[in-house]
């Protein structure tokens, strides 16, 4: 891009987001932001790759010579092919195609399949192509050749970018402004970017260590925690149902130069696919946001896991949060595995099957700290949650074996409010993790509580029982309060005959 002086301006994220969300006009009515969001991040990331490509194209064909043939040979050997014909240019130069929808579903197909190790099913839950989605011929071809036209002119080569991850950014960036359209369907595929954070700080993931997120949705919970690192030393996995925001996830890693990573398709109470010689992974880290209390999670195929993750019992086949805190736990590294974890406060106190699971996990003494958030932090419920974090550095033979106390932190009175959703800013996040790093009692805040205080109680974990917040209220002079209506009163009368003399003045009536 150049200014109106014709000098080269750089590519901000700013550029990247009002670009897309200006393409987000092409659908708006015609499909929700749920489903429309695929076709924006897919268009980005198309545009991406092809710019990427080509600046390297052009750096080699400027080195080597303009032999194509020798050129592509040279440039399948770097990080991703995009195979001839297939580029963003190739593709909007047949813009008034009568078949656009097949030619953008075909140019993709050939870049997965170029790319299988990577790429490998990105594109499978999504048609340039559908009737059913973009209308018929005439007007599928109108929309598509705006959503491509809106996109042209944005300069994605790596040396075209401002300072950052410009791209990155503007993908987690797009997924949360998504997310806040997509309203309830959001839990599906994203984590407030700030609860993120803390999750990440809480489990202080460390330079080659496996961390992995059970459902991890668009992968943005997982970028989180290799970016507390601070280094590429670190190996990402993840496990994701659905199929569409699966490939969010492979997508999001690639535009973050993330190519490890490990992102399987599928459920993962049902069928585990993190496994290894036929047992299951084991990591230093697991992070999740899974889906709070989710109906039919498959308890009735519990008992007969050949992993054996539920040897504590069986959640309520009604209620799944204790079935993916189990899966958690069982795939922690033993004694140096942390995990954390959010959840409803009704895992925190419910009796049953989750009371029995609760009881043996805080007996095996894995519980580290329980922290409650403020309400209205997620698109998906406006109720407060909490986060539990579990430590098996603390089970038996563990280097923290003789920790014999559950930290407990209310931190749901400190918040930004906001018009739709509240916010945790950089203080109260570093609130949280200061005081769970120092374990330290913070009138009002914060207890370190013995694990035989809440043996006492049941085992039950809700935070009101462990830190108090009430507040005494200000003693009130009943005679002063008095004195004071009746001041108001006589003013009011004083009032009610001005406006009545007024009133006659003007010839109204009172």
């Amino acid at each position: 891009m150049s200014d109106d002086n014709g000098a080269t301006t750089k590519t901000t994220k700013e550029d990247v987001f009002r670009k897309a969300w200006a393409a987000c006009d092409t659908f708006r009515g015609l499909i929700d932001a749920a489903e429309y969001k695929d076709y924006i991040l897919v268009t980005l990331f198309w545009k991406s790759i092809s710019d990427i490509w080509q600046e390297h194209y052009d750096d080699n064909k400027a080195r080597y010579g303009d032999d194509e043939e020798r050129l592509r040979r040279r440039m399948d050997r770097e990080r991703f092919v995009l195979p001839k014909g297939a580029s963003f240019q190739d593709v909007w130069e047949q813009r008034d195609a009568d078949n656009l929808g097949e030619l953008i579903d075909i140019a993709l197909d050939a870049i997965e399949e170029a790319n299988k190790a990577k790429l490998d099913g990105v594109f499978r839950n999504i048609s340039f192509n559908s009737a059913t989605k973009l209308g018929e011929t005439k007007d599928r071809n109108r929309r598509l050749k705006n959503l491509l036209g809106d996109f042209k002119d944005l300069d994605l080569r790596p040396r075209r970018l401002a300072k950052g991850d410009i791209i990155g950014d503007a993908y987690i960036y797009l997924i949360e402004r998504f997310a806040s359209d997509a309203g309830k369907k959001a839990g599906e595929f994203y984590t407030p970017r700030q609860v993120s954070r803390v999750l990440a700080k809480l489990v202080a993931p460390k330079a080659g260590e496996k961390i992995a997120d059970p459902a991890c949705g668009s992968g943005s919970l997982l970028i989180e925690a290799a970016q507390e690192v601070g280094s590429k030393d670190v190996m990402l996995y993840g496990q994701e149902v659905n199929g569409g925001t699966h490939a969010l996830a492979k997508m999001n890693m690639f535009l973050h130069n993330i190519d490890g990573a490990r992102l399987e398709w599928g459920d993962t109470l049902n069928n585990p696919k993190l496994i290894e010689d036929d047992k299951l992974l084991a990591f230093d880290v697991v992070v999740a946001n899974p889906p709070f209390s989710l109906d039919k999670w498959g308890a009735e195929n519990a008992a007969n896991d050949k992993y054996k993750r539920f040897h504590r019992g069986i959640p309520p086949k009604s209620t799944g949060d204790w079935a993916f805190i189990t899966h958690m736990i069982e795939t922690a590294r033993q004694k140096t595995g942390r995990v954390a974890v959010v959840v409803p406060h009704g895992v925190l106190f419910r009796s049953g099957a989750e009371g029995k699971i609760r009881q043996k996990i805080i007996e095996e003494n894995l519980i580290d700290a329980v922290v409650g958030l403020p309400s209205n932090l997620f698109q998906t419920t406006a109720i407060p949650v909490a986060i539990l974090v579990f430590d098996r550095r603390r089970e038996a033979g563990g280097p923290l074996d003789d920790r014999k106390d559950i930290l407990f932190i209310d931190a749901s009175r400190e918040y930004q409010p906001a018009k739709t959703q509240n916010l945790l800013l950089e203080e109260n996040i570093a609130k949280i993790i200061e005081t769970f790093e120092a374990r330290k009692n913070v009138e009002k805040y914060a207890r370190a509580v013995p694990v035989a205080e809440i043996i006492e109680n049941n085992f039950n974990l809700n935070i009101p029982r462990y830190i108090d917040t009430f507040e005494a209220e200000e003693e009130i002079d009943i005679r002063t309060v008095q004195t004071e209506i009746d001041a108001l009163e006589t003013e009011l009368v004083q009032i009610k005959a001005k406006m009545k003399g007024y009133l006659k003045e003007l010839g109204v009536d009172a």
